[in-house]
């Protein structure tokens, strides 16, 4: 397990106090400098749009939708907002440069860090799935708590938003984890805001108010648990499954364009389904419900799955940087210790 001291209490910056953050993204402010009305930077933000990067991403179409705003006005905007931002291609240096900025948050826990490269990263969309009581909503909280860490023990010095779809949030939780780490629980739990989603058009918005919070505080991770629960609730039948998973993309995309904006780490737990087709050597087959569409979407995707008695076992289902490997618990609920392993299931040690 990592060591903490005690006596290294929370310290969460504003975000004024930040230099490197506000390389990050521009204010949609901005535009007014370059002859945009202020009028219609405020129907802007009203639609949910508080930088010049979150505006790059969005479509001409999409813009034009926004009450107010004719297609001429769209264009003068874009144009404006490009002088701003650059959108265009960068040099492999400059990405490698930018990718510096990437933050790992840790899991509490060695050798799982190990296994991720550091911790959860942001800028990334990281998805746990598995079935019931594997550990996806435990690293959930766990994460609430390293997130608001110092950089310097591993954490991202930020805020947390939750977004709960399952009612699985428990705040007297992250109290235990937070003495585990040294910290104030009552100074944790402020920093964390927490909505309750009940349907998946809810789920959307609360993700689309976001923006004006992570534009002025500094954030650093986003959880939702469970991405994929009120789509497989609000859509029934096959006859509504193409909808669906149009649905569910908008909402992943909004989810991408959330973490590469602000630099924040999403988190999501996915839920599993039965996979008829997976073969007669494995027991109890289980695939990751949502299809193509959230695989995709996915940056990194780690399967829990339970293990001998107490033990919990996370792999590296798919990343794009990181080796297939597992890592393995042993009392997961209690101790947080993990052990990476080449293969199958080894016995974890204290």
């Amino acid at each position: 397990m990592l060591a903490f001291k005690p006596e290294e209490q929370l310290q969460i910056v504003e975000r004024e106090d930040i230099e490197d953050e506000e390389e990050l993204f521009e204010a949609i402010d901005k535009l007014i400098s370059h002859g945009i009305n202020a009028g219609d930077v405020k129907k802007l933000q009203d639609a949910g749009i508080y930088t010049c990067n979150g505006l790059m991403m969005h479509t001409k179409k999409n813009l034009t939708g926004i009450k107010g705003l004719s297609e001429a006005k769209v264009e003068k905007i874009c144009e404006a907002a490009e002088k701003i931002v650059n959108f265009g291609y960068i040099t492999g240096s400059d990405a490698l440069l930018k990718r510096k900025a990437v933050v790992r948050i840790t899991t509490g826990s060695q050798a799982l860090d190990e296994l991720l490269g550091g911790g959860i990263e942001t800028s990334a969309i990281t998805e746990a799935f598995g079935e019931f009581r594997s550990g996806k909503t435990q690293l959930a909280h766990t994460l609430c708590v390293s997130t608001q860490l110092p950089t310097s023990m591993k954490g991202g010095n930020g805020k947390v938003a939750y977004i709960d779809t399952e009612g699985t949030f428990r705040p007297d939780r992250v109290v235990p984890i937070a003495e585990r780490f040294g910290m104030d629980a009552g100074a944790v739990l402020d920093n964390i805001i927490y909505a309750r989603a009940y349907t998946y058009e809810h789920q959307y918005n609360l993700l689309l108010g976001l923006a004006a919070k992570m534009a002025e505080e500094p954030f650093r991770l986003l959880i939702v648990d469970s991405v994929i629960a009120l789509f497989r609730v609000d859509f029934t039948g096959r006859g509504e499954l193409a909808d669906r998973q149009q649905k569910l993309a908008q909402m992943l995309s909004r989810l991408i364009k959330i973490a590469e904006e602000f630099n924040v780490a999403v988190y999501m737990t996915n839920q599993v389904i039965a996979d008829p087709g997976g073969g007669v050597f494995i027991s109890d087959p289980k695939k990751p419900a949502g299809g193509h569409v959230l695989a995709h979407a996915a940056t990194i995707r780690l399967m829990f799955r339970k293990g001998k008695g107490e033990q919990r076992v996370c792999k590296v289902f798919d990343a794009p940087n990181l080796p297939e490997a597992e890592a393995i618990s042993f009392s997961y609920c209690e101790k947080h210790v993990f052990q990476i392993t080449a293969g199958g299931i080894a016995d974890a040690k204290d």
